[in-house]
């Protein structure tokens, strides 16, 4: 196994606007601030979320996430507090962390958000929960760019399903799945990484991520046992300060912890840095001075022939094998060899 670090999504989505308030700075220089701390932290990728809370919930639609840690009780509501950018503001964002050198993602809930996205990501992810929506995902496609799908509170089937959508519409689209638990946080516990390994075999021939709604820990352990079991993206929300209380701080990633996120992917790294077949180069030594040869328990005459009870192995290694003592029992000497010395094959006839 050669280890590659995986790409790295900083979920900004918009908890930029907690960001602004607490700052005292318009939400535009909030998002900014945290493209450029996502970039500084070791970031491949931001992404925002492009909705409004007219087009993707009714009035009557329940909260699905922890109320003690969000208490608004409606997605209409909490949907409506965070819709304010449009196309005018996300072009703004995309230019800017494209001269910040970081790529800029954008979730579309809309057929607006579609066209407008288009021309300024590279690529379109899907949230799990429009993996069913089929006429968003159709918009999708036909603009022929890759695709990041979550698949969180999905079944193999729905997910072949979609696939299947996507590519009677284009046969050469580029789906990336990405495993997600939709719980909001996840708990440890429900992490389900063996789901990775499960995607990894249902469906060979695309890459497979992992989208994280855990909680941080001071090690970042979930992120880096996924990216052990081989994912080839992260995307994880991203924010400038977990103790704000609601929306998606709480369970977001700071530039802390990613950067000892990515630490761990180095280490990483260098232990799987080597893919020798059979040992290493600097294992040479070791295999001469502590592997072991025959060695002599008694002196031996010259012309007597060497018998089991006249040798032992001993290390090092600089004589003859001990796998092969069935070929020297029998032998004998060519002159006499001491005890304790390391039986060689030219002292042997």
């Amino acid at each position: 196994m050669k280890f590659k670090t995986p790409y790295i999504i900083s979920e900004i989505g918009v908890n930029y606007y907690d960001i602004a308030k607490k700052k005292n700075i318009s939400n535009m220089e909030a998002a900014k601030l945290m493209i450029k701390k996502a970039k500084q932290a070791g970031s491949d990728a931001v992404k925002f979320q492009s909705y409004k809370a007219d087009t993707i919930a009714s009035k009557n639609s329940p909260a699905y996430w922890d109320t003690k840690k969000e208490p608004t009780r409606s997605q209409f509501e909490l949907f409506k507090k965070f819709d304010k950018f449009d196309k005018k503001e996300y072009e703004k964002l995309a230019n800017y962390a494209k001269s910040l050198k970081i790529d800029f993602l954008c979730t579309p809930f809309d057929y607006k958000s579609v066209e407008y996205l288009d021309k300024i990501v590279p690529a379109f992810k899907i949230s799990s929960s429009d993996i069913t929506n089929f006429p968003l995902i159709e918009k999708i496609v036909k603009k022929g760019k890759p695709i990041y799908q979550s698949v969180g509170a999905s079944t193999i089937k729905e997910i072949r399903e979609t696939i299947n959508f996507m590519k009677s519409i284009n046969n050469k689209v580029n789906v990336t799945l990405l495993h997600c638990v939709l719980n909001y946080p996840t708990l440890n516990e429900n992490s389900n990484l063996n789901r990775i390994s499960i995607l990894k075999e249902k469906f060979p021939t695309h890459a497979i991520g992992y989208s994280d709604h855990t909680l941080p820990d001071h090690s970042m352990n979930i992120l880096t046992t996924a990216t052990l079991l081989g994912v080839t993206v992260v995307e994880k929300h991203f924010t400038l300060d977990k103790t704000i209380p609601g929306n998606d701080h709480y369970h977001s990633m700071d530039p802390k912890d990613l950067k000892i996120f990515i630490k761990n992917c180095l280490v990483l790294e260098k232990i799987f840095s080597k893919n020798e077949k059979d040992y290493l180069p600097s294992e040479k030594k070791s295999r001469k001075e502590a592997r072991r040869s025959l060695v002599a328990i008694e002196d031996i005459e010259p012309n007597e022939i060497i018998t089991n009870k006249m040798l032992i192995s001993k290390r090092p290694a600089h004589g003859i094998s001990p796998k092969d003592i069935k070929k020297v029992i029998g032998k004998k000497a060519k002159k006499k060899i001491l005890a304790d010395e390391i039986i060689k094959w030219i002292i042997l006839k």
